[in-house]
């Protein structure tokens, strides 16, 4: 099958060519725009009780204002809050008000903090339906160019804080990212590519094919969404630049060390294409259905950024593979040789490489080297055990240096820590008859005396009287582990036992959606975790034909992935101090770990399989194939966590914890799981890896050249250096 896809692609480039900037023309021009959102109440199914609570205020009390913005007010010089700059604050929400800003339904002056120190004014505006909708964003930026006018004259400085007001200092971070990541993957690719191949042509190669078809990517995935009617998570940009481009190097590397490999055995160009494509295209699309139907099995969780974000990766790894082998092969057969100007080592292997002195040792004692690897990977893999999520994906994205961030801080100066963010509760006849005074009183009480609350607001009424609102103020911060813990075993069953009979209560506000997407994500550790397992040892058991071999394998990838949540929670949480790590990193990481680090693991067992079907025994194929994939594996390894490294320098605690993590398994996957335990647990294991198929058994293929697969010694002559085709 690839042999003939090599000999059309080869023998018919430019109508490749051809055929992609049709079809990239056509999706680019009728796809509608990939939009994002950052909510994750967003992401719930409806069945959770934070939806239903958010529903039911939007029945019953659909005039109710949303707190936009918060304006915290406090002196210069640090001091208590006099009466006459309590008036000075009341003017000011005044002025704003009558300004009469589009989305600002009201600005009103809030009561001083008991401790005098901060006053705040609530910035109220209509419930955002469109994540898209940038308005708010843009009211909070005109409310921050107004205020230092407003208070010129008084002994106050302000700053704006809440929802609106983070969201708009995260577009202006994520514009920020994006540019940065993108430049900074660009960057890593080319230098590092210059260093491997000391080729312009090579190293500019990926950034203009992955450029190209990168919108085509899009368009289908911005497709899909409107189809299907999802949402994608407001990180999935970065994520598609650093996927697109690492994984696209990584085909584009796997396919040129096997061309410049075939070239050095004595073939010409168009048959060494050839030849590339038929021996790495099933290793190539292996690699790529694992990672695939690992993306895609993320279409089984609950959540809907996960829903989304899986199925879009899938997309763009799936036109990432028909483009490595199609259009690569394309453009490289028609440059030839001259696709590694003006370097001439492709001409010869070099003697004495550092590979094959490796692939010697690891061949002379595998025991070990798989010892020392699985040593490695199980003690980085018991700093998981302090692993703690974080639900707070804007508060712990944006820099501690962003206004909303610093008037956050300054307001729990003098308020509780839920003061921007305040729960909601509420009380709703399930029986058709008005709620009793005494009921609704009752409940206030109770929720009151619940550990960790801060204060109740009286309730407010629905038009029918069916319906009680309580807002309910907690007194740590809205997404931390003690709120939490606070809606989830304290305001929830307590709401729950107050209720009278014919009513139902039920929690709403951030924390409790924080609480509910817990309770999601612990759903799809336990679904979507197995699926994708299973998947990916479906396609090693086909590739390799062994029931024995994807066992391992998978065991590696899961040492891989334990050893880096543990090499992040020790990073981030015990050196750096932060709260917890982004809630759905383990997914992702996972999902990336798992699947590209299979990726390499398959690229080493094929390489495996085809020495041992040459007839070396077990430890001779072992140092041979670390010797001719070793060098490929290291050159995607570095490069692909080079790329997903990128995402650290956006300023971003979520993008560099994920930046880190992803970057760091996929290094532990390349030169740990896949250059050390995968060939040396193969070497130890032998012919009964490959049980019941005898993968390792068969003749050397007639096109197989003796020297591609023969160790060179220093004294053997180099490969007559093959001549191009005249013309392209």
């Amino acid at each position: 099958m690839f042999s003939g896809l090599g000999r059309l692609v080869v023998r018919r480039p430019w109508w490749v060519i051809v055929a992609w900037v049709i079809a990239g023309t056509a999706v680019i021009s009728l796809a509608p725009k990939l939009t994002s959102t950052s909510d994750e109440a967003s992401f719930l199914p409806s069945r959770y009780e934070s939806i239903k609570a958010s529903d039911l205020q939007e029945k019953q009390f659909p005039q109710q204002q949303n707190v936009g913005a918060i304006i915290v007010f406090q002196r210069a010089d640090r001091a208590r809050l006099t009466a006459a700059d309590s008036a000075d604050v009341r003017k000011v929400a005044d002025r704003l008000a009558r300004q009469k800003i589009p989305q600002v339904q009201d600005v009103s002056a809030a009561p001083v903090a008991p401790n005098k120190q901060v006053q705040t004014a609530i910035v109220a505006m209509p419930k955002l339906n469109n994540p898209d909708d940038t308005a708010q964003q843009d009211a909070v930026q005109k409310i921050r160019d107004d205020l230092p006018s407003a208070l010129r004259g008084t002994d106050l400085t302000a700053g704006v804080t809440g929802s609106a007001a983070q969201a708009l200092d995260e577009r202006e971070s994520a514009d920020r990212a994006g540019v940065l990541v993108a430049v900074g993957t660009i960057v890593i690719i080319v230098v590092l590519l210059l260093v491997i191949f000391r080729s312009p042509l090579i190293a500019l190669l990926p950034v203009v094919l992955i450029g190209l078809i990168a919108p085509l990517a899009t368009g289908l995935i911005a497709s899909a969404n409107e189809l299907f009617d999802m949402k994608t998570d407001s990180s999935i940009r970065e994520l598609l630049t650093v996927v697109l481009f690492g994984v696209g190097t990584d085909y584009i590397l796997f396919l040129l060390f096997r061309y410049r490999e075939a070239l050095r055995a004595g073939e010409d160009a168009k048959s060494g294409m050839v030849h590339a494509v038929e021996r790495v295209g099933e290793a190539i699309a292996s690699a790529a259905g694992a990672v695939i139907v690992a993306f895609a099995a993320l279409a089984l969780s609950t959540l809907g950024m996960l829903k989304s974000m899986g199925p879009a990766l899938a997309i763009a790894v799936f036109v990432t593979l028909l483009a490595g082998l199609t259009l690569v092969p394309a453009v490289v057969s028609l440059l030839g040789t001259r696709i590694f100007w003006p370097s001439r080592s492709w001409r010869a292997e070099p003697s004495g490489a550092g590979f094959a002195r490796f692939g010697a040792l690891l061949a002379r004692r595998p025991a070990v080297w798989a010892l020392a690897s699985a040593v490695f990977m199980g003690a980085l893999t018991a700093g998981a055990l302090g692993y703690r999520a974080n639900f707070d994906l804007a508060g712990s994205s944006l820099p501690k240096s962003k206004e909303s961030m610093v008037a956050q801080r300054d307001m729990e100066r003098g308020f509780p820590a839920g003061t921007t963010d305040p729960s909601s509760v509420y009380l709703d006849a399930t029986d058709g008859r008005p709620l009793d005074r005494a009921a609704v009183t009752a409940l206030q009480k109770r929720l009151r005396a619940v550990d960790g609350v801060g204060s109740v607001d009286p309730a407010t009424l629905s038009k029918d009287r069916r319906t009680a609102a309580y807002e309910v103020v907690l007194t740590d911060p809205p997404a931390s582990d003690d709120a939490l813990d606070t809606v989830r075993t304290g305001l929830r069953p307590a709401a729950d036992e107050a209720a009278p009979a014919g009513t139902r209560a039920l929690v709403g506000g951030t924390t409790a959606v924080y609480v509910d997407i817990n309770k999601a994500v612990d759903r799809d550790y336990a679904v979507v975790f197995p699926v994708a397992a299973l998947c990916i040892m479906i396609i090693l058991g086909l590739l390799l034909r062994s029931l024995v071999a994807p066992w391992y394998l998978l065991l590696s990838v899961a040492l891989g992935f334990g050893a880096t949540l543990g090499a992040t929670s020790l990073l981030f949480q015990q050196i750096g101090s932060q709260p917890g790590l982004m809630f759905m990193l383990p997914v992702i990481m996972y999902l990336f770990v798992v699947a590209l680090g299979t990726d390499y693991n398959i690229l080493m067992v094929s390489r495996l399989r085809e020495e041992a079907r040459e007839g070396r025994e077990p430890r001779d194929a072992a140092g041979t194939a670390v010797r001719h994939s070793g060098p490929t594996i290291a050159a995607a390894g570095v490069i692909l966590a080079g790329t997903f490294a990128t995402l650290m320098l956006a300023g971003n605690a979520t993008l560099s914890q994920m930046g880190f993590a992803l970057s760091f398994g996929i290094a532990v996957a390349a030169f740990v799981m896949a250059m050390i335990f995968t060939p040396a647990l193969t070497a130890l294991i032998g012919h009964t890896a490959w049980w019941p198929g005898h993968g390792d058994r068969g003749r050397p293929s007639p096109r197989t050249p003796a020297a591609t697969t023969a160790p060179h010694s220093p004294a053997d002559p180099p490969a007559h250096p093959p001549q191009d085709p005249p013309g392209p």
